[in-house]
């Protein structure tokens, strides 16, 4: 199949389920951000996505999704690393920040991936897994407070957040230069929002895990 077995059909894999997980990424920003304002909000909304045919089935192609992405990224570096040998060493013309973000790529991804697993130790396996199980759950506020009550989380996060900003920053323009939708007028189009965006969503993850540490902890 093209969308396996060709490079460049891996990288519109990447960058579909690339726009994909920035989109779940930009919604968990805005979701959280309900929590600054009302607890009682917040809670409605954690109980809204519980157990749900709807949430489980979203659980689901988020997970595949992470799963493709995560998989075709090991593939294709490894595959670029390859296919470039020693020269990967030699230096070009590319711009620095560029450079330092598409080459850190894989890095940043298996930070991203690192500190996901611990906020899914935290939340979903607390909340929605026992769910799914029968068991009862606290509301949402209740986990806000045990994982911020802890000031070694703040720290984590900020680095996460961070990553993510170089992750997305990167990927996002590019996903749009592979799927042919940015030319040499586009991408510096797409480079500026993809480094807006990205810092939007840096800035409400950064707020919201400072409020939640101040609000918890302090």
């Amino acid at each position: 199949m093209w969308l396996t077995n060709s490079s460049v059909g891996r990288k519109v894999v990447m960058s579909v389920t690339g726009l994909f997980l920035v989109l779940f990424v930009t919604f968990h920003a805005l979701m959280n951000a309900v929590a600054l304002i009302s607890f009682d909000a917040y809670d409605a909304i954690c109980e809204f996505l519980g157990a749900n045919w709807y949430a489980v089935l979203g659980t689901l192609i988020l997970a595949g999704g992470f799963a493709i992405h995560i998989i075709f990224a090991f593939i294709l570096t490894f595959q670029n690393r390859k296919a470039r040998g020693v020269n990967r060493y030699d230096v070009n013309s590319r711009p620095k920040t560029v450079e330092w973000a598409s080459q850190h790529m894989l890095a940043l991804g298996i930070i991203v991936l690192g500190v996901m697993v611990l906020h899914l130790t935290q939340f979903w396996a607390k909340m929605q897994l026992p769910e799914l199980m029968g068991e009862h759950v606290m509301n949402g506020k209740f986990y806000l407070q045990a994982t911020f009550s802890h000031l070694w989380v703040l720290p984590v996060y900020l680095i996460w957040f961070a990553a993510l900003w170089f992750h997305i920053s990167h990927g996002f323009w590019s996903a749009f230069q592979t799927l042919g939708t940015a030319n040499d007028k586009w991408i510096p189009r797409w480079q500026c929002i993809s480094k807006w965006w990205a810092s939007i969503v840096f800035i409400l993850f950064a707020v919201e895990a400072c409020y939640f540490t101040w609000f918890f902890a302090l």
